[in-house]
């Protein structure tokens, strides 16, 4: 069964994305190129880099009308490339993103996701703690941020851990039933702990919504146990 979670894991929206940069490459990166760390790290930028900023956000809100606006535009596109698995680029964009609205939620949505990829589950985490506490009721933080505690059962079993993806799948399903990555991960973990019940229910929730993130592997496994 280890082995259908771990693919389904690779097929949610929060995958190991294949690329050639490791982690450690990409650290040692950020150390000379602060495009890599959230929110630049917070470190001070030259006259330049001022000037330049200030004339990309000028131009951002001219094409979108407004900055949050030109934010989620950003925020769209860095997953994009996230989903392609061109995780610098993406980074690129959750920043440009930040720069243009920083209590726009969604971008600590990408950068947890940035590093997720990378299996940095305490920095991903602390992302996206940072994008509830602008909007408690994000159901994509809740999921992703769920999907890590699923990620970690994946490599130990822990009752809390258990606990703690529950609750958050469950939160963000009561915030937005429809959101089929929701119903799709709380299927493949009620798999995991042998609730064909609720397996089923959260499953065929998920085909009614549009199915997208069902995996043929995951439906055949799921109805060769729960039959």
């Amino acid at each position: 069964m280890k082995h259908i979670i771990t693919a389904i894991l690779c097929f949610c929206s929060l995958a190991t994305i294949g690329q050639n940069t490791t982690y450690d490459q990409w650290k040692e990166e950020a150390k000379n190129n602060i495009r890599l760390l959230p929110e630049y790290g917070h470190v001070p930028k030259t006259d330049a880099q001022k000037q330049a900023d200030k004339e990309f956000i000028e131009d951002a809100i001219k094409q979108n009308g407004t900055p949050h606006n030109a934010s989620e535009h950003l925020v769209e596109l860095g997953f994009k490339y996230f989903n392609r698995g061109d995780i610098k680029t993406a980074m690129y964009r959750f920043n440009q993103a930040w720069l243009l609205d920083p209590n726009n939620e969604n971008i600590y949505w990408g950068f947890g996701a940035v590093y997720f990829n990378f299996k940095d589950y305490e920095a991903a985490i602390k992302s996206y703690d940072q994008g509830l506490g602008i909007n408690p009721k994000s159901s994509n933080i809740l999921t992703d941020k769920a999907t890590i505690y699923m990620a970690m059962l994946n490599d130990k079993f822990d009752q809390n851990v258990l606990n703690k993806a529950i609750d958050l799948f469950d939160k963000s399903y009561s915030i937005d039933p429809t959101n089929q990555n929701t119903s799709f991960k709380l299927s493949t973990l009620y798999f995991s702990i042998n609730d064909c019940g609720k397996a089923m229910k959260y499953y065929n929730e998920c085909k009614t919504n549009g199915g997208q993130p069902i995996t043929q592997e995951y439906t055949d496994a799921l109805l060769q146990k729960c039959k």
